[in-house]
This record gives structure tokens, C-alpha cells and sequence, in this order.
């Protein structure tokens, strides 16, 4: 496999963004942010502390399909932060998109709680982290780094394994 993409993936505080983006810069990739991608309606529900459903994140998983897919036919390799907590998310977002390597963001509630307290102005809020770890299914196909580590020594762990 050729990697040509990468999905950043983990509970929200985890660092997929400020790691995508270091990736993506390093590699001269574009970056993408899943969260930017919700509908309004969405980005309501979790402002006002309510967990998103499958119905909720059909459409924007829908919407990251279709950006992978088109970022490769483009040939156009990218970085993207996306939560993908459950193994049919991964599923839909790899779904004909070969190339894709997911790189999984693992760490502590204490760590993810104690990073989501010092944010300001994010729409997730650190109660909704429980929900986040109830929902998530670990995954097995991907790269699993351990977010203790700084962003260059995750950097490092993924440059390696590209090798």
C-alpha cells in the first residue's frame, strides 16, 4: 500500500487536529477537519451538551467519503482529523478509498479530561467525553500512538512507519 491519505482519529481532545496538521504540513499534504464539515444542526447539538446519533453522522460521514475519494482521484494526498470512534464510521470513510492510513490517537480519560478543561470557545465541551468513550471501538487496522508522547515524537512514530 502506497499511503496517500491519512485519517487522524481519537476521542475529542486528543490532538487530531494539532497532529493532522503538523503531519500535513511535514508532508506538504492538505488538511482537513471533520468538525468542519457538520451541518449546523449538528455542530447545535453538541454546543448545547447532546451527544450526536448514527442518524446525525450519516450524512457528514457521507460528506468525508466523498472528500477522501475525490482528494485520490485528484491525486491530491491529504490529512484528516475525524473522531471515527466506531468501526462502521472507519468503514464508511475507507469505503472504496484505498491508500488510507488510519492513525489512532490513544489515550487516558485523565489525560483527554484534563487537555478538553484548558480549551476555550470549542464546541465540545469535557462532559460530553464519557460519551465519547462509550462509544468508542478501538481500533485494529490502525496505527495506534500514545498521545503522552509531544506532537514531534507522534510525528516521528507515523514518518516511521511510512518507511
Amino acid at each position: 500500500m502506497r499511503i496517500r491519505f491519512f485519517i487522524i482519529m481519537g476521542a475529542s481532545g486528543s490532538g487530531k487536529t494539532e497532529v493532522g496538521k503538523s503531519l500535513a504540513k511535514y508532508l506538504g499534504w492538505d488538511f482537513f477537519d471533520a468538525d468542519d464539515f457538520h451541518p449546523p444542526e449538528n455542530v447545535a447539538k453538541m454546543a448545547n451538551g447532546i451527544p450526536l446519533d448514527d442518524s446525525d453522522r450519516a450524512p457528514w460521514l457521507d460528506s468525508l467519503q466523498d472528500l477522501i475519494s475525490s482528494s485520490l482521484r485528484e491525486n491530491r494526498p491529504g490529512v484528516l482529523a475525524c473522531s471515527a470512534l466506531k468501526e462502521r464510521y472507519r468503514q464508511r470513510l475507507l469505503e472504496d478509498n484505498d491508500d488510507v492510513q488510519l492513525v489512532y490517537l490513544k489515550g487516558s480519560y485523565d489525560l483527554i479530561w484534563s487537555r478538553m478543561s484548558k480549551r476555550k470557545d470549542h464546541y465540545m465541551k469535557p462532559d460530553m467525553l464519557k460519551s465519547q468513550f462509550d462509544t468508542l471501538e478501538e481500533p485494529s487496522n490502525a496505527l495506534t500512538v500514545d498521545i503522552s508522547l509531544s506532537v514531534d515524537e507522534i510525528l516521528q512514530v507515523i514518518i516511521e512507519q511510512m518507511m
